[in-house]
C-alpha cells in the first residue's frame, strides 16, 4: 500500500528506534507478548505498537484486535522515501483515525533514526458533509429509476444529467423539431436549454434560433439505454392519452 522504497528495512529494524523512544518517554518496554509486537507500560497506562514495513489490511486487523486490551494502539512503519502528504496519504490517515489508531513513522537516516508521532489514538467523531449529502440526494431525486449496477467498471453510468438528456431525446424523436419551452411542457425540466446548447453528448442539433432536432448520434444513443428510453416513451404516451381524454370530455 505504501513504502515501495523501504524493501531492505525489516519489521525487526523498527524495534530498536521504537524501544529507545518509549524508554526516553518513561515507559517500561516489552516485546512479543501474546502476539503483540511492542508493549509500553507507564504506571496504569498500557500502549501497544504493531510494527510493519507498510500499511495493509493484515496490519489493520491486528491493530484493531489489540484494542480489546487497550485504547492506546499504534502502528509503526518506516517513512517511505520521497514521502509527501498526498491525498492518498491523507486518506490513509483518515482511515486510521476512524479506526481510532495512532500512527508512528520511523525515518532511517544515514547515522541515526528519527521517530515522528503523526497522531495519537483518539475517539473519532465523524463530521457529516451536508453539502455532499445534498448533492447525493439531488442526484437520486433526479433519476427516474435505478439503471446502474453497483461496482461497474468502464461502463457508462446513468446520471440524472444523462437521464434528462435521454428524456429530451425521446421527445425530439417522437415529435420532431421543438423549442426548449415546448420540451419543458413535456416535463424535461429547467435544465433543458442548458443541455441542448451545451450538447455534451452530441445528441442534438440546432436547426434555427431556439429550435432543435435529434442528431443521428442521439438516435443511436436511444438504442443503448433501453430501460430509461422505455420509461420516457411510456410517459409521453400516457401524456398523449391524458390529453386525448381531456379533449373528449
Amino acid at each position: 500500500m505504501v513504502n515501495d522504497n523501504m524493501k531492505k528495512v525489516l519489521e525487526k529494524d523498527l524495534y530498536n528506534p521504537i524501544n529507545n523512544y518509549l524508554k526516553d518517554q518513561g515507559y517500561e518496554v516489552h516485546s512479543e507478548v501474546k502476539n503483540c509486537d511492542v508493549i509500553g507500560i507507564k504506571g496504569e497506562e498500557v500502549i501497544i505498537i504493531e510494527l510493519k514495513k507498510n500499511i495493509n489490511i493484515k496490519l489493520l486487523i491486528q491493530a484493531t484486535k489489540r484494542q480489546k486490551v487497550t485504547d492506546g494502539v499504534y502502528i509503526a512503519i518506516p517513512k517511505p522515501k520521497g514521502f509527501k502528504w498526498s491525498k492518498h496519504w491523507k486518506n490513509i490517515c483518515n482511515l486510521l483515525k476512524r479506526l481510532e489508531l495512532g500512527l508512528i513513522i520511523v525515518s532511517f537516516l544515514e547515522t541515526t533514526t528519527e521517530i515522528e508521532i503523526v497522531f495519537h489514538p483518539s475517539i473519532y467523531k465523524v463530521r457529516k458533509d451536508n453539502i455532499l449529502r445534498g448533492t447525493i440526494i439531488r442526484e437520486i431525486n433526479g433519476r427516474s429509476g435505478s439503471y446502474n449496477v453497483g461496482g461497474s467498471v468502464r461502463e457508462k453510468i446513468m446520471t440524472a444529467y444523462r437521464e434528462n438528456a435521454i428524456h429530451i431525446a425521446c421527445c425530439l424523436d417522437r415529435y420532431g423539431e421543438l423549442s426548449p419551452r415546448r420540451l419543458m411542457e413535456f416535463g424535461t425540466g429547467s435544465k433543458t436549454q442548458s443541455i441542448l446548447s451545451k450538447n455534451f453528448y452530441g445528441w442534438f442539433e440546432r436547426v434555427s434560433r431556439g429550435v432543435y432536432k435529434l442528431h443521428q448520434e442521439g438516435r443511436i444513443a436511444l438504442e443503448n439505454y433501453g430501460e430509461a428510453v422505455t420509461h420516457y416513451r411510456k410517459l409521453l404516451e400516457e401524456n398523449e392519452e391524458g390529453l386525448s381524454h381531456k379533449t373528449i370530455l
